[in-house]
């Protein structure tokens, strides 16, 4: 630690000098919360403090009296367990988290919980923790303010026009997503992107030369970043490298920053000891002494908060901005008013009137497809009306339907393209759709097979729980995708996704269902949806007008007998097998059926008792019939109903002959029916 401290004290002058004190107060708020709160992660905020410092102090231009200022520079801590760093760089500089919330640190429903969760309010952009996902979100981040400031910037006024920054461990690096997003961002050439990496050497097992012994600057050399090593503990080179950064247009850039973990830890500093766990009195107490700090937990001189303040900068910037956009509003005015509505994430005032004409026609020109097919003729349309809609695909758009009539191609000869290749990166695709979504005017959708949401899975998570309207589109949704085999075919994934809490499934059956989840998709402001999509055709189904109000309510009768006595329930391509045995089941052996069409079993279960009960109604048995595993369905089911599911893996054959294989024929359908209402 000595030796460390010689080399601080070079760069900053003697330890307990003004700068050191100012460095130090991100160090001990963050020490005494973890110990507080004894749960944390001192380890990080004690050697990113200097980072921090040059960053926050010198160049993030953000207003704490306005978080929600649309041009700010966005920031990312993609090492998430650092958390205490950022909340205290929050308190700091005049965000909404008092000295208070720093005290109830990991406490329940405080503003400062383990690890950050999004809240614009607070200052926080998104949520991290699961490693690799921050830096995944950043680049989302970018590739908004590219596609923004292409679409809008004029040669006079360049009302987006800002920098993304993130911090990032050897952790993040480790994870293979963020291999995913830092090379697409090198492709792209996302020049307005500077991460920080903390190069200390340590993970939770320990010295990490036993796992992790990649060339990392070689690595981001390769992916076309600009890289810069620097002193992770020396404030004026840091600053050089953010100036050096943002000079750098064409290249995103990679800071590696040498630091000690836990730095000014006489006992714990460059070690695991300091990664997860609290300091322990004792040991703060020496740290005190090794830098310096005379203050009791928790207690700050003003002239601490005198120097990190930014509210009156902020203010400024923000104001300086404010005329920039009416001096844009008197230029560009139809362009300064679309920009106004993408940014407030206002649907156009004629959407609705346009939606129903197009529902109308989907209506009447319903025809037998695939519902993959049946979401790019949707798509046509939704892309044309909202220009915020960035569409992409990991690798298979041909197969997802995600190019429109109104779609181009996003590169670094038409940035303000629309439709973007992902390649293979599922995961990545996801997290960076995150990112876009919460920049703000862009609204992502993003696609691959169902099965494939295995790799995505934990960013589809994170946009739930983070309350992110994004749009997922997973195509290939059965077994009956056919030859490919039970590698490609989805068995448990809707089960899955329908677990998730805040995320809307949508199976439609027909275009005209696709068209509806379509809807509900793009006017979502607080959740996400997966749109789940066939490859074979499904039938155009008839429907009345008030069937297709219903429609909105995730699930309804599209067939109705009197004295029924039974219920059939499908979703999807399904919906026509249910209703052919329908048929089976009144002509040739007299019993009556309702059909139920399921295409959101999540919205359904969001109705009331009285709407529930009048679609599927409590005394009769019920029959689902449903491509996918069978547990989804057992809530809205009694005791003795039946589920014609998948409880294995699929098998390689064409579509026709794993569907008699696995019983979805109308034969079984009649004999499954005909044991309930017989039982």
């Amino acid at each position: 630690f000595f030796k460390q401290k010689t080399a601080y004290e070079i760069s900053l002058g003697l330890v307990g000098s003004e700068m050191c004190i100012r460095d130090s107060a991100l160090r001990f708020l963050s020490i005494d919360a973890v110990q507080k709160a004894n749960s944390g992660h001192p380890g990080m905020p004690m050697g990113m403090a200097e980072i921090a410092t040059a960053l926050w102090k010198n160049h993030l231009n953000h207003n704490p009296l306005n978080p929600h200022w649309f041009n700010r520079d966005r920031f990312v801590l993609s090492n998430g367990h650092g958390s205490m760093l950022l909340y205290s760089l929050l308190h700091l500089t005049g965000y909404e988290i008092s000295m208070d919330d720093l005290k109830d640190f990991r406490k329940l429903k405080s503003k400062t919980p383990g690890h950050p969760e999004y809240d614009l309010d607070c200052g926080v952009e998104t949520t991290t923790g699961p490693l690799g996902q921050g830096i995944a979100n950043a680049v989302g981040m970018a590739i908004s303010e590219k596609i923004l400031s292409a679409e809008f910037n004029s040669k006079e006024h360049s009302p987006i026009n800002h920098f993304t920054y993130a911090f990032l461990g050897d952790g993040c690096l480790m994870e293979g997503i963020s291999h995913e997003a830092c090379s697409f961002a090198g492709t792209h050439n996302l020049g307005k992107l500077i991460c920080f990496y903390d190069q200390n050497g340590i993970s939770i097992d320990g010295e990490i030369e036993n796992w992790f012994t990649d060339d990392t600057v070689m690595r981001f050399d390769s992916y076309g970043w600009q890289t810069i090593e620097v002193d992770g503990h020396n404030v004026e080179e840091i600053d050089q490298a953010i100036i050096s950064a943002k000079n750098e247009t064409e290249k995103p850039t990679m800071i590696f920053c040498r630091t000690t973990i836990g730095f000014g830890s006489p006992n714990k500093s460059g070690t695991s000891d300091v990664h997860g766990a609290p300091l322990g009195d004792e040991e703060i107490v020496k740290t005190r002494e090794a830098l310096g700090w005379e203050y009791a937990p928790f207690e700050l001189p003003q002239s601490i908060y005198d120097f990190w303040d930014q509210k009156s900068k902020g203010t400024s910037l923000n104001e300086s901005w404010n005329a920039e956009m009416e001096a844009y509003k008197t230029s560009n005015p139809e362009k300064y008013e679309e920009l106004k509505r993408r940014i407030a994430s206002k649907m156009p005032e004629d959407f609705d009137k346009k939606f129903i004409d197009f529902l109308n026609q989907c209506d009447s020109e319903n025809t037998s497809m695939a519902t993959r097919k049946a979401s790019q003729v949707c798509l046509d349309f939704f892309v044309k009306e909202l220009p915020e809609l960035v569409g992409g695909s990991a690798d298979l758009t041909p197969s997802n339907n995600t190019f429109t009539k109104s779609s181009s191609t996003f590169s670094n000869e038409n940035p303000s393209g629309n439709h973007i290749n992902y390649g293979v990166r599922e995961f990545g695709m996801s997290a960076i759709m995150n990112g876009m979504v919460l920049h703000g005017g862009i609204k992502p959708y993003g696609a691959t097979f169902l099965v494939f949401t295995d790799y995505a899975r934990n960013a589809v998570r994170l946009s739930a729980l983070m309350g992110l309207p994004n749009i997922f589109v997973y195509t290939h949704d059965s077994i009956a995708l056919g030859e490919d085999g039970p590698t490609h075919q989805p068995v448990e994934h809707l089960v899955t996704l329908r677990s998730t809490p805040n995320l809307y499934n949508w199976r439609p059956a027909d275009l005209v269902e696709t068209s509806i989840a379509w809807k509900n998709a793009v006017i979502s402001e607080s959740s996400p949806t997966c749109l789940v999509l066939s490859r074979q055709n499904t039938s155009a189904i008839s429907r009345t007008k008030e069937q297709i109000d219903a429609i909105e309510n995730g699930g309804y009768l599209i067939k109705e007998e009197g004295d029924a006595t039974l219920s059939l329930i499908a979703s999807g391509s399904e919906l026509q097998l249910a209703l052919d045995a329908s048929d089976v089941l009144l002509n040739e052996h007299g019993i009556k059926t309702n059909i139920i069409s399921m295409p959101c079993l999540d919205v359904f279960l969001e109705q009331g008792d009285d709407y529930q009960s009048k679609v599927i109604k409590p005394d009769l048995p019920a029959l689902v019939v449903e491509l996918s595993h069978p547990n989804s369905w057992y809530k809205i089911l009694n005791k003795g109903d039946k589920v014609l599911g998948i409880e294995s893996f699929g098998e390689s054959a064409p579509a026709n002959v794993l569907l008699e294989h696995f019983g979805f024929t109308t034969a079984n359908v009649v004999e499954l029916s005909k044991s309930l209402v017989n039982d």
